[in-house]
């Protein structure tokens, strides 16, 4: 998945009768994994897996914070198996459900933010070029106003991220859109075409709540 090379500083590590073990950062590779269990179909894309996974992350003492930031936390997370033809539509969906959730559900405002290709990356640039196009593409087709944040995103995709304000003014991001062509190309994810071709999905991978941890503290505050 490129987390040991790119992510290792994150992760917790242990030695289990002298082997090395991590202590899961993301939950990606479980839905991957599924998605490898047999052949797909183009039939069958988009395809969405939904998980309520725990993870584990490093962080430094100092910026722990209640539940805001925290070592261990569960994730909304999905994960969108898709063609390129159906990025935009997929993208846009998962915007409009972010939109309902948060302002007529909870009554939070918020705003965006693009994060594009940061120092430590996989693949090529010019898949990189081509996601950041798309993202920026969906938001302007929404007519959102959003910031644009260089250099901010995964180490393997741009993202959109959603952030909503605390009861003392504080933004925290919660929602995540992140197009990534760099995990089905490392997992050689596959599908038929309709015309029988083998092909590459685009993988997409978002949260709502975010880190549900984090979302129930600002609620609570």
């Amino acid at each position: 998945s490129g987390h040991w090379e790119k992510y290792k500083d994150n992760i917790f590590l242990t030695n289990y009768e002298g082997k090395q073990f991590a202590v899961k950062p993301m939950n990606c590779p479980g839905g991957i994994l599924i998605y490898k269990s047999r052949p797909r179909s183009y039939k069958e894309l988009p395809l969405k897996m939904s998980e309520l996974g725990t993870v584990h992350r490093q962080e430094l003492s100092g910026v722990l914070a209640g539940l805001f930031r925290v070592i261990k936390f569960t994730q909304d997370d999905a994960h969108i198996f898709c063609t390129e033809e159906q990025l935009e539509g997929q993208i846009s969906e998962i915007m409009e459900l972010t939109d309902y959730f948060y302002k007529k559900i909870f009554k939070f405002e918020y705003h965006a933010e693009l994060s594009t290709r940061p120092e430590k990356f996989l693949g090529e640039k010019k898949d990189w070029d081509k996601a950041e196009k798309i993202l920026e593409s969906v938001l302007k087709k929404k007519k959102m106003n959003y910031k644009l944040n260089r250099g901010d995103g995964t180490f393997y995709g741009p993202k959109i991220d959603f952030h909503i304000k605390d009861s003392l003014g504080r933004t925290w991001q919660l929602a995540t859109i992140q197009l990534d062509f760099q995990m089905p190309e490392r997992f050689d994810l596959e599908y038929t075409d309709k015309d029988n071709i083998i092909k590459r999905p685009i993988m997409l991978h978002r949260v709502i709540y975010g880190s549900l941890e984090r979302f129930i503290g600002i609620l609570l505050e």
